[in-house]
């Protein structure tokens, strides 16, 4: 297994390969900068979000599985995840993406 990357590296290049794609990214709340778990929550900006939380497969690659279920969920419904994740893991990063397209720019595996 080779070594991961530290998760607040990889949260600057996905808000920046958001950004470089037209859309709006930004931190929501910093978790630990080594190795915290991290949820994306994903804004087309119309009253509904999705949320994609991170794992990691048996391979050690970062993976990301639709934490909201269905694709587009309300957006309370969507905050409501995260505020119950937030209080499972005092270490989570929340990145939030806003784009009319609902696009989540996430290049891992998506389950």
């Amino acid at each position: 297994m080779e070594p991961r990357l530290k998760t607040s590296i990889w949260v600057q290049a996905l808000i920046r390969r958001a950004e470089v794609n037209g859309a709006s990214a930004f931190v929501a709340r910093k978790g630990e900068p080594d190795a915290g778990a991290a949820v994306v929550k994903v804004s087309p900006l119309n009253g509904t979000a999705m949320v994609w939380s991170s794992s990691y497969g048996r391979d050690g690659e970062r993976r990301w599985i639709r934490a909201t279920g269905a694709a587009f969920v309300p957006d309370a419904d969507a905050e409501a995840y995260i505020t119950r994740a937030r209080t499972r893991d005092a270490d989570l990063w929340v990145i939030e993406i806003e784009d009319r397209q609902g696009r989540d720019f996430l290049t891992e595996t998506k389950e």
